[in-house]
């Protein structure tokens, strides 16, 4: 997947790198704050502050520097069923919704810290390959199409005039971009397109949507606000309120953390370096908290912004918490000024994002890996695009776990032989486990065997409790006929999961790790031959 990305190049970064790219961030954080405000059906300077607080924390707190939080369309998705509930809920409506979605967002926080406490955060790499390709092709493919809607208004596309316009200036922007890094890498490609473009549309008097009126055609009415203020929700904590904020919240704090980890993931692998899953699940924990006692929107990591940051030379924490910082000085002093910035700069700034997010790799290596692979890299990528990253990355990793365990299960294999006192050997190969019994049990001829049989796991494990069943009802069978059936070379883990089955497993297990060793059951049974 680094093919991908060849125009990431892997480095430390350094304080001008990480301001610049912080600001670059910034510009581009809010459009985007406000238009998942408007998915929510909320306030613009909700999600802003959201973006604020959530990017700050994060940046301090949190376990990925150069990764940038905010407000998530992922989780807005989510807060426009929970506000519509909370307003049926109350006489004040309006408010009622709010301030269900603060008291959310606190639990939220709560269960996302608690994740980090119990160090779950690991669990990110239990994420396939396949699953990770499949979600930044849907990522991708998702951010792409979130963008076509700025070339609509009022449900309707452009006309023709004000079509040309905008994608003239989108042009403009990717062409800067593309051809400055090749130029000079001082000043972050992103940037100076942004500011370009937006100068150009100001002295060109030129005619096209910019952050102020997509605002206005929000709703809306502007950026500028002053600084967010502490309030505990106005709710009544009782068992009804706890029972119809705790599913929302749990959804909410699954859909972050996994966006956040996979995130975290992807940035690894692009910086070449290494960040800590569960001090980032307690950030983002406590990011949300923060949000819920100050009014803001939440949110979880961004991989637009995230890439937009870590492309335009942001390695450090420094860049998120600059990216943070000008957000707020933008809100409280610059909305004028950041209002003037032309919709078409920063469409064509994520579109050279998705430009970069897109595993292009994965249409080099459709022949060369598994069909399974090829598979599930399609199933994620189409589940994200249909559903929302959390539903596709969960199936992703189930069907992966099921194709390893089908695979798995096919491998076991015995080897058989009858030593000169006629004892029967089974050399055992592969794993034995719930997948394996039915091919374990089909290499043992009880009826034909001998009085004796000997069944050797020195290259074998048995893994789980439906293989210890398998045993105990193996022993069973040579039992029924009169015969004895003994393991050897069982690992020590397998042998603790016998002993702990004892009560439900009646196998006769050798412990010596030789073969004739003197034992008194294999000594006996060599008596007898």
């Amino acid at each position: 997947m680094k093919s991908a990305f060849r125009f990431i190049t892997p480095s430390n970064g350094s304080i001008k790198d990480d301001m610049l790219s912080g600001l670059t961030v910034a510009l581009a954080l809010v459009p985007e704050a406000v238009a998942f405000a408007f998915v929510a059906g909320i306030s613009p300077i909700i999600g802003l502050y959201g973006a604020f607080m959530m990017g700050l924390v994060t940046a301090i707190f949190g376990g990925r520097p150069g990764m940038i939080s905010g407000a998530t369309g992922a989780l807005a998705v989510v807060m426009v069923h929970l506000i519509r509930e909370g307003n049926a809920m109350g006489p004040d409506s309006a408010m009622m919704g709010l301030q269900f979605l603060f008291a959310t967002l606190i639990l939220t926080g709560i269960f996302q810290a608690l994740a980090g406490v119990l160090r779950m955060g690991k669990f990110v790499r239990m994420i396939p390959h396949s699953v990770m390709m499949g979600f930044v092709n849907g990522l991708a493919i998702v951010i792409f199409t979130s963008q076509l809607g700025m070339f609509q208004t009022g449900g309707e596309w452009l006309e023709s005039g004000a079509m040309l316009t905008m994608l003239g200036l989108v042009a403009l922007t990717m062409g800067i971009m593309f051809v400055l890094p090749k130029i000079t890498k001082k000043i972050p490609d992103a940037l100076a397109a942004i500011i370009v473009v937006s100068l150009l549309v100001i002295f060109g008097d030129i005619d096209t949507q910019t952050v102020k009126s997509f605002i206005v055609a929000g709703g809306g009415e502007g950026i500028k606000a002053g600084l967010p203020t502490f309030n505990i929700p106005m709710i009544a904590l009782n068992l009804e309120t706890l029972s119809f904020i705790t599913p929302y919240a749990l959804i909410l704090a699954a859909i972050g953390l996994i966006e956040s980890l996979m995130t975290l993931n992807l940035i690894d692998e692009l910086t070449e370096t290494h960040g800590n899953g569960n001090k980032e699940c307690i950030a983002q924990g406590g990011a949300n908290i923060l949000n819920g006692f100050f009014g803001g929107m939440g949110g979880c990591a961004m991989i637009g912004q995230s890439i937009i940051n870590i492309k335009s030379g942001g390695r450090g924490r420094l860049s998120g918490i600059t990216a943070a910082l000008a957000l707020l000085a933008f809100i409280l002093f610059a909305s004028t000024y950041i209002e003037m910035i032309p919709i078409a700069a920063l469409v064509g700034v994520m579109f050279m994002v998705v430009i970069g997010t897109f595993a292009w790799s994965t249409f080099k290596i459709m022949n060369k890996v598994p069909l399974s692979d090829i598979f599930v890299i399609i199933l994620v990528t189409a589940l994200t695009v249909i559903f929302d990253l959390a539903f596709a990355v969960i199936s992703g990793v189930i069907v992966s776990a099921l194709v390893f365990a089908w695979e798995n299960s096919l491998m076991i294999r015995a080897r058989k032989h009858t030593d000169k006192h006629g004892i029967k050997h089974y050399e055992m190969f592969g794993p034995l486990f719930f997948g394996s019994i039915e091919l374990f049990n089909s290499k043992f001829d009880v009826k034909n065997d001998p009085k004796e049989v000997v069944v050797d796991f020195a290259e074998s494990r048995v893994v789980d409790q439906s293989a210890i069943e398998a045993l105990n009802k193996l022993a069973e069978r040579y039992q029924k006929n009169g015969k004895t059936i003994h393991l050897r070379h069982l690992s020590a883990d397998c042998v603790k999961l016998i002993k702990r089955a004892e009560k439900i497993c009646d196998v006769n297990v050798l412990e010596d790790p030789d073969y004739f060793v003197a034992i008194d059951d294999y000594n006996k049974a060599l008596e007898r031959v």
